[in-house]
């Protein structure tokens, strides 16, 4: 399979799960057999590394490359946590100590929650930059609906924003995506 097609995959199972987190608490519909919300998640993201075989090769795309695979790393540690929370099912007490103990230790909290996680984002994003001059509107699809994901859902707590951003944040990838594949063949 083709990076470009790769991208896309990646793209959409990413979107999908946004879809699914947007869904508050219908989201547990979404948990059962298994956690497809974060599974989709999962797959997507690391589906999303082949934006850096893409994109042209320069040093920016060097900086993006190491962000966007630190991101999708700490996005496989979110995800894992995020599993084993889910096979606690009811029992809230387990999950509430779980919760407690990777807040009380900073090597898991800061680099799988609070600030890995958002490198996948601020890497793609500095692919984005790439094209700021010859597709602005796609590159600021992709540079404004990154932070807007993050504050959407974490700050602003509202699961249509988050989703809103997140689709901007992908069409603008898209769009980018598809910019580069007709530069290269004007090329050849």
């Amino acid at each position: 399979m083709k990076p470009k097609n790769i991208c896309l995959v990646g793209l959409s199972f990413f979107v999908i799960s946004y879809i699914m987190f947007s869904q508050g608490s219908i989201l547990e519909y979404f948990k059962k057999p298994i956690d497809f919300a974060h599974w989709f998640n999962l797959i997507g993201v690391i589906l999303l590394i082949s934006f850096n075989k893409v994109f042209p090769k320069n040093r920016l795309n060097t900086v993006a490359s190491f962000l966007t695979i630190l991101g999708v790393i700490a996005h496989i540690g979110l995800c894992t946590i995020d599993f084993i929370m889910w096979s606690f099912g009811n029992n809230e007490i387990a999950k509430t100590e779980l919760s407690n103990h990777i807040s009380n230790t900073p090597s898991i909290l800061y680099p799988f929650v609070i600030i890995g996680p958002s490198l996948l984002f601020v890497g793609l994003s500095v692919h984005a930059l790439n094209f700021i001059k010859t597709h602005t509107i796609s590159s600021l699809m992709v540079i404004i609906g990154a932070p807007l994901v993050g504050i959407s859902f974490f700050v602003l707590k509202n699961g249509n924003l988050m989703l809103l951003s997140c689709a901007i944040f992908a069409l603008g990838l898209v769009l980018l995506l598809n910019a580069n594949e007709n530069r290269k063949i004007l090329i050849k």
